[in-house]
């Protein structure tokens, strides 16, 4: 039996057995894909991994006119997010907080099922911390 005959890749320089009829170039497609990219000058990350070519891309520099874009770019999308979004469901501010305090009646609340401390001091939960705290209502004014 016949061995078969081996051909040298194009690109990769590696050995390989082909699978055609015609004389294959390269052993892949990817190094036929890769042997076309260099020949025509495309760049390409993996041609640069592969072939060990530094290139550098001009898009790589930052400029004014590219900063002045995406300041512009994100000051639309923001005014747009704040135009399209419904009032219920924007975040609660500072201010939205000290009104609900305000009508909630202030900041602490007398927790009725707990006992007074051994100093005589009632619990109240403070809406601000979300901890039960112990104050004398003769000393401390809510």
């Amino acid at each position: 039996m016949l061995e078969p005959k081996h051909y040298t890749c194009n690109y990769c320089q590696q050995d390989f057995v082909p699978k055609r009829r015609r004389v294959q170039k390269y052993c892949s497609n990817s190094c036929r894909s890769s042997a076309y990219q260099l020949r025509k000058g495309i760049k390409n990350d993996l041609l640069v991994a592969n072939n060990k070519k530094s290139v550098t891309n001009k898009n790589d520099k930052i400029t004014l006119a590219g900063v002045g874009n995406a300041a512009v770019g994100s000051m639309v999308a923001d005014g747009l997010v704040k135009l399209f979004t419904n009032e219920k469901n924007k975040p609660a501010t500072k201010g939205d907080i000290d009104l609900l305090l305000q009508k909630l009646g202030g900041r602490y609340h007398l927790v009725k099922n707990l006992q007074p401390n051994s100093q005589g001091a009632l619990p109240y939960y403070d809406l601000i911390d979300g901890n039960i705290v112990y104050l004398n209502y003769k000393t401390y004014d809510i």
